[in-house]
């Protein structure tokens, strides 16, 4: 007898709709119907809403050191690892495989959260091999999460690297960091910073479903126009570019650009690991009728030759083509992305942040020279 497998049910407020086997896992399991109407008994209204579980966690290390190509930074941070906004494209979703962790459902309500990083963080500062440059925060998963209003592991941050004039970037879709303009005002005048906001769609409706605990659209435009008011540099993320789902690249950058956003910057959706079938999964729930031609688009972007298509791969980890693709579709989307951005007067200025300001000395309280 063959037996019934249970349909998976998007989940109010989640990107994932379940919690997918890691590929580390020996064992996969999956939900049945054995026919005495058990599993309806438990959830009798449908998948029930999950609570985010916080856990702490005393950080090893604070910067993170990156030698890809492809990624035009060299230093990064992150204060949490998993992301309670729930972004179903999210490439960081499979780094929870490392804590035998799902990179489905518990990758955004399974979050570890590093209490300790300031700490960590002024010890590699003070080190006397540490050579200044730029840090981006939130290179990976977002800085200014929900949690973090409760618990401020970025504001200790960001204290500490005002306290020492050391230059910093941000990543980030939350409307909270407007509550750190105190900081990042004074900072940004002295050329110590800048803030990137990701917009990946104008679309409420499709934002929900994409990043689902992420600000709303309309109030990361309000947040583009605070933070310019402010002093602060301020550019736009577009990323990522998925084909036949988040069509509105040029009016995001339209609305960026009138908000106060400067610069721009996109990539394609890639899909490593655990995310293929995570991001297929979501498709079938939310877009069945077209997931055939975006799994199509993203293999060809992704340079998957007929065989490779024929075995279900659709990534390739090329540094030369993982972040903005190859062929017909990826110069489109490049074509339509510089077009708009020199249409509107976008990336004409490179903000330069200025590492030759950073003090160590000032981390414990000594005074300065200069």
């Amino acid at each position: 007898m063959k037996e019934v497998g249970i349909p998976i049910h998007a989940i109010k407020g989640r990107g994932a709709a379940t919690r997918l086997a890691h590929r580390f896992e020996s064992v996969e399991r999956d939900a049945f119907d054995d026919g005495w109407g058990t599993l309806q008994e438990s959830a009798p209204d449908g998948p029930q809403p999950l609570a985010t579980e916080v856990m702490l966690e005393e950080a090893k290390s604070a910067i993170t050191r990156n030698d890809s190509p492809d990624i035009h930074f060299d230093y990064g941070l992150n204060p949490y690892r998993g992301c309670e906004h729930g972004c179903v494209y999210c490439y960081a979703r499979p780094t929870h495989s490392y804590l035998n962790l799902s990179p489905g459902l518990d990758f955004e309500t399974k979050i570890i959260a590093k209490r300790n990083l300031a700490a960590v963080l002024a010890r590699e500062l003070s080190a006397r091999s540490y050579v200044p440059q730029q840090i981006v925060i939130g290179s990976a998963t977002d800085a200014y999460q929900p949690l973090e209003r409760e618990l401020r592991i970025t504001r200790s941050v960001l204290e500490l690297l005002h306290t020492c004039h050391h230059p910093l970037a941000l990543v980030t879709k939350g409307s909270g960091v407007e509550r750190d303009l105190d900081l990042l005002g004074p900072m940004a005048a002295r050329k110590l910073a800048a803030v990137y906001v990701t917009i990946t769609t104008l679309d409420g409706e499709l934002a929900r479903k994409l990043e689902p605990r992420a600000a709303a659209p309309h109030r990361r435009l309000r947040t583009i126009r605070t933070l310019a008011a402010a002093g602060v540099p301020v550019g736009v993320s577009v990323a990522p570019q998925i084909p036949f789902i988040n069509d509105d690249m040029e009016q995001v950058l339209a609305a960026a650009y009138d908000a106060g956003a400067r610069s721009a910057f996109y990539t394609v959706l890639r899909l490593p690991w655990e995310l293929n079938p995570l991001f297929q999964e979501w498709l079938g729930l939310h877009y069945p009728q077209r997931a055939a031609r975006v799994m199509a688009r993203i293999q060809e972007m992704h340079n998957m030759d007929r065989d490779a298509r024929h075995q279900g791969k659709v990534y390739d980890s090329n540094f030369a083509s993982r972040m903005k693709g190859r062929g017909l579709w990826a110069d489109l989307i490049h074509q339509r992305f510089e077009k708009t951005c020199a249409r509107l007067g976008l990336n004409r200025e490179r903000v330069a942040l200025d590492v030759t300001q950073f003090r160590p000395s000032l981390l414990h309280g000594q005074g300065s020279l200069f």
